[in-house]
């Protein structure tokens, strides 16, 4: 920039000295002159201004180079002491290293000399005791010997003898304690069980028992049997053919009797007539058509039951075959008892029963589902249902567990789990259930009475009612009859009687109940 400024003076000054010539050689007037002096004058303070500025310009780059400079030299210093500040680091990391690595080496040299010390120690006092030792043996065979000559009798068979009475001591006790302790298991074990079924019975509903083996189908009027009946009887056979059920048609009024031991077909055989009767076209054509399709009704109704009835009580994974048998158990009884509320009862009950004693509840819960699979053949089999029920399982896919639970639970096959006991306790208490089944509930009427009548059958009884599901009996007598004394007597006489006469499970308290009025009236 100053560079530039000088050579713009000087081409001023040159200008006005060739104006000034133009000028003087012209014989120009005063006034150029006046003009040269202005430029000259121009060109002078053009000159000063722009030494003025290079000069300024001049020290701020020095000022700048000087700035630059400190800082340059300031950063150089810090990153020189940052440097020396790591290498110092670095030689106190070092010398620490090396102190504890010569602390180290001086403490394992010590270590070591008393290593060498306590070894050399060892080795003379094991010295001496092997020469104590030495002597003891020698003092010991000396005094055996001693004593032997003096009792004629050998270390050996002294030996010998007590260890043969030691044996036969531990062995006594160890009976007796053994058969303690048994006693004790078989107990506890008595009133586990005991309270286990006990509170699964109570917490656990049942259900009564069902027809087995006929359905009623109630009509309108007498006139919609001669339509079902259909011209020679032809409309009846074409039924009976389709669904394989024997329909009855007699003098009951507004009712036709479906017999056959197989629910389903009876179920079909119901619901076919129904269509029919609303649709009002009978003939054997029409038959066929809708017995087909309440076939495939039914078949569809079949799963939907199962797979509610597994949604129901949690279950999952069930092979789609077993969901539709146990579809089908909705449509067998067993003794009177709907199989599919059989099954359901025995699964809660097993499951209860898992929990209290600490087992799987939903293996549980399956296994006693699944139990009497073997009911609902779609096939005659010679196999008992619960082989077959066992086959079934275990062709499914079934659970090891749950498959020998099936096939032990009528002890066909040997138990290898306690789910199998659980499902075979739970299947019996689902059963035996008073109104459960129809057989039972007749011997349980007739156990009823007969309590009762074994009470009756002595003098002074004037009442007696078995209750608590023939758990108890109690006993009015008659107070002129009958005194305190006697009625300790009488109760011990009625539980004699019970006892030797009758069968019942369980047990059953007797209790005499004598009672004394004096009535007046005050007029």
């Amino acid at each position: 920039m100053t560079t530039t400024v000088i050579i713009v003076g000087i081409l001023a000054l040159v200008i006005g000295a060739v104006l000034g010539m133009v000028f003087s050689r012209s014989s120009l007037n005063t006034k150029a002159k006046f003009i040269l002096e202005d430029a000259k004058k121009n060109a002078e303070n053009i000159i000063e201004t722009a030494n003025v500025k290079a000069e300024s310009v001049r020290k701020d780059k020095e000022s700048q180079a000087k700035v630059k400079f400190l800082e340059l030299k300031s950063q150089h210093d810090g990153e020189i002491q940052s440097r020396e500040k790591k290498m110092q680091d670095a030689e106190k990391r070092i010398r620490d290293k090396e102190q504890k690595l010569n602390d180290e080496l001086s403490k394992t040299g010590k270590l070591e000399k008393d290593l060498d010390r306590q070894i050399a120690d060892y080795s003379t006092k094991h010295e001496i005791l092997e020469k104590k030792q030495q002597d003891l043996d020698a003092v010991i065979a000396q005094k055996v010997e001693i004593l032997e000559k003096i009792a004629n009798y050998s270390a050996e068979d002294a030996k010998a003898e007590l260890v043969e009475a030691m044996k036969a001591e531990a062995k006594s006790r160890a009976q007796s304690h053994v058969q303690s302790i048994m006693e004790e298991a078989q107990l506890n074990a008595k009133q586990e069980a005991r309270k286990i079924v006990i509170q699964t019975i109570q917490r656990i509903g049942t259900e009564q028992a069902i027809e087995n083996s006929v359905s009623v189908f109630n009509i309108e009027s007498d006139e919609i049997k001669g339509r079902i009946i259909g011209r020679e009887g032809r409309n009846i056979r074409a039924l009976e053919a389709a669904t394989g059920v024997e329909i009855i048609v007699d003098d009951t009024p507004e009712a036709i009797l479906l017999s056959c031991f197989d629910p389903v077909r009876r179920e079909i055989a119901r619901l076919s007539l129904h269509r029919l009767v609303t649709d009002g076209r009978i003939h054997p054509a029409r038959i066929e058509e809708v017995v087909e399709k309440t076939k495939k009704m039914i078949e569809e109704e079949i799963i939907e039951v199962g797979k509610r009835t597994i949604m129901d009580l949690g279950i999952h994974g069930l092979h789609p075959e077993l969901v539709k048998i146990v579809g089908r158990m909705k449509f067998r009884s067993s003794y009177g008892q709907n199989l599919l509320q059989h099954s359901r009862e025995v699964a809660n009950i097993a499951a209860t029963m898992a929990a209290e004693l600490g087992l799987n509840v939903k293996m549980a819960k399956r296994a006693g589902l699944l139990h009497d699979i073997g009911k609902v053949p779609e096939q005659e089999s010679e196999l008992p249902h619960a082989l077959l029920g066992m086959q079934w399982a275990e062709k499914y896919g079934e659970n090891a567990e749950v498959v020998n639970a099936i096939g032990a639970h009528h002890d066909e096959v040997e138990m290898t789990s306690l789910l199998s006991p659980i499902i075979q306790v739970a299947d019996a208490i689902s059963g035996a259930r008073p109104g459960a089944r129809r057989q039972v509930l007749e011997s349980y009427i007739q156990r009823l009475k007969d309590l009762e009548a074994a009470a009756m059958s002595f003098d002074g009884v004037s009442s007696a009612y078995a209750i608590q599901a023939g758990r108890e009996l109690r006993v009015m007598v008659e107070s002129n009859k009958v005194n305190d004394d006697q009625s300790s007597q009488l109760s011990y006489d009625i539980s004699e009687k019970i006892q030797n006469e009758l069968t019942y499970p369980g047990q059953v308290r007797v209790t005499v109940i004598r009672e004394t009025r004096s009535v007046n009236i005050a007029r």
